[in-house]
């Protein structure tokens, strides 16, 4: 996230999400929420529950120092940890030892992993969420006005411009109820996954589990000594086909903005909704669909990797828990920036429903009567109209 190569295609919100403060502080607050169910669970003093919760804050930590060390120790989790005890130490003595109690450094990076996804996750979904309703809007309001419907990008038969908006909002409100139901599955607790700290709660675990997760807001594990991934692959799958659907519709947005066609124009998004409001820029359209064809490309290789992972021996074979880790930042940045340049993209659309028609009647001059007969009758314009009607319907029904 770091490289000056990718920083034109990620946004500052994913930037800071996924930067190293913001790992660091996740961490740090799952150490907190861990010592203060263990303490509620009777199962260490209140005084170093309340020494180590004092502790956990990312400021007093140097940050950089830490992921320096990281990479000498290849986990992150050890210098974390490592340089909290002695920081607890310094004004506590005796709580040093319940630092990290119960608890192995993968459950807490993993815990950490899905803290920051959740927040990266929320900015896909409000994003998502603007999209389809910005494409039912446009549907509704041009639902009659007619254009060349192409396959594969050549002229085909009629349809209106409102049934390709809403053609467009189906598979992504299919793909926002995946995602949902995909995050309630990944977003969960890591804990308890070896007997060894499992045995260290002394029969509490699934008290400590339910209030860490209750606290961080995360599902409770469903099973103690569960260290599967596979539910977060699953998460990445869902997010491969958002990419995927997004990457089509930009597509196609940027061959009816083509000059030569003309059908879609692209206004500046604070102007969007302004009366009269001037085209923006031409480059502005190219760029955006650049960066969705960018995350595009990436996504699906991404999606490949963290499969590759499940195929894996003897629990969390050697490499496959560092190649998700290493996975995960580029999958969600790539998956934040398409999701954001279309969302953009769709705010400041504006159809030219003359170009759209001059297209078609271009294209209808050029054919025998015969043929226009068929493929250009006017009840076919009806029927796109209504059924853009009861998709639209159908679609807010389901949101």
């Amino acid at each position: 996230m770091s490289s000056l190569f990718e920083s034109f295609v990620a946004t500052p919100e994913v930037s800071e999400a996924l930067g190293d403060r913001a790992v660091i502080e996740a961490m740090l607050r799952f150490e907190a929420a861990l010592v203060r169910a263990q303490a509620s669970a009777g199962l260490l003093p209140q005084d170093a529950a309340q020494s180590i919760i004092g502790t956990c804050k990312v400021e007093l930590f140097d940050v950089p120092k830490l992921v320096r060390e990281s990479r000498r120790t290849l986990c992150l989790a050890t210098p974390l940890v490592a340089s909290l005890r002695e920081t607890v130490a310094l004004f506590n003595p005796g709580a040093a030892v319940w630092v990290h109690f119960g608890c192995s450094d993968q459950e807490l990076v993993d815990t950490a992993l899905a803290l920051v996804m959740r927040d990266v996750l929320k900015h896909i979904e409000t994003d998502l969420g603007k999209t389809i309703e910005t494409l039912l809007m446009l549907a509704v309001r041009h639902e009659s006005d007619v254009m060349l419907a192409r396959s594969p990008l050549q002229a085909a038969t009629i349809t209106s411009f409102g049934l390709t908006c809403s053609q467009w909002a189906v598979p992504l409100v299919r793909n926002q109820q995946q995602l949902q139901a995909a995050s309630e599955q990944a977003l969960r607790l890591h804990l308890g996954h070896a007997l060894a700290t499992l045995a260290d709660m002394q029969g509490k675990g699934p008290q400590v589990m339910s209030l860490v997760a209750t606290e961080l807001q995360l599902q409770a594990p469903p099973f103690a000594g569960d260290g599967g991934h596979d539910q977060t692959v699953a998460l990445a799958c869902a997010l491969g086909l958002l990419v995927g659907n997004l990457g089509r519709i930009a597509f196609e947005m940027a061959h009816m903005t083509q000059f030569e066609l003309g059908e879609l124009t692209q206004l500046d998004v604070a102007l969007a909704a302004v009366p009269g409001a001037k085209p923006a820029p031409p480059g502005a359209t190219s760029l955006l669909c650049m960066v969705a064809q960018v995350a595009a490309q990436r996504v699906p290789q991404q999606v490949a990797g963290l499969l590759a992972t499940l195929s894996q021996q003897h629990g969390n074979a050697l490499g496959n828990w560092q190649a998700q880790l290493a996975q995960w930042p580029a999958l969600l940045s790539a998956s934040q920036s398409i999701t954001h340049a279309v969302a953009q993209l769709v705010a400041g659309l504006r159809a030219e429903p003359q170009r759209m028609r001059s297209n078609l009647e271009a294209v209808r001059a050029s054919l025998p009567a015969k043929e226009v007969k068929v493929r250009f009758a006017p009840e076919l314009l009806h029927q796109a109209s209504e059924l853009t009607r009861s998709q639209v319907q159908a679609l807010r029904h389901s949101l």
